[in-house]
């Protein structure tokens, strides 16, 4: 496979959001190639709109991308207050390239950059990537309850 190169965006990753930039600031149509490595390998993150992409983006403390050549193939981004918690949110690598050690590069820069490493906790959500995560030194908090409210509409 040709090079890989990993990308960890300014804060908000204002390139990436408002110009579509990915390696080397080159313009890579790096929001509409987001949202079809979303919309292909993220059930969780299907059919989000370029709108939400940029608005979530704006919010993220950490944002690194993966490309092979021209092609978006991974994703992460982390929020953090850079003393107390972090969230990693969104952690995504083309199925098809998964086992090489892909996520692994995604989930080592969210967690090596500042405003994540110095938080006291770092917590993440998964549906059925458990064992992934408990690799890399996550452990599972039992006693802790995860609880979600959905806004009415």
């Amino acid at each position: 496979m040709a090079e890989i190169k990993l990308v960890i965006h300014a804060k908000g990753a204002p390139g990436l959001r408002l110009l579509g930039l990915g390696p080397n600031f080159m313009p890579r149509k790096g929001l509409l190639k987001l949202q079809q490595l979303l919309n292909k390998h993220a059930f969780w993150a299907k059919g989000r709109s370029e709108r939400k992409l940029r608005r979530l983006l704006a919010g993220s403390t950490v944002v690194v991308s993966l490309w092979h050549n021209q092609e978006m193939i991974g994703f992460g981004r982390a929020t953090s207050d850079g003393i107390c918690r972090a969230v990693l949110w969104d952690v995504v690598v083309n199925g098809n390239l998964q086992g090489q050690g892909l996520g692994t590069k995604v989930v080592e820069a969210l967690i090596s950059t500042p405003s994540i490493k110095n938080a006291e906790r770092i917590y993440l959500m998964t549906t059925n990537r458990s064992d992934f995560y408990l690799q890399l030194g996550f452990k599972n908090e039992g006693c802790q309850t995860l609880l979600v409210q959905k806004p009415f509409n």
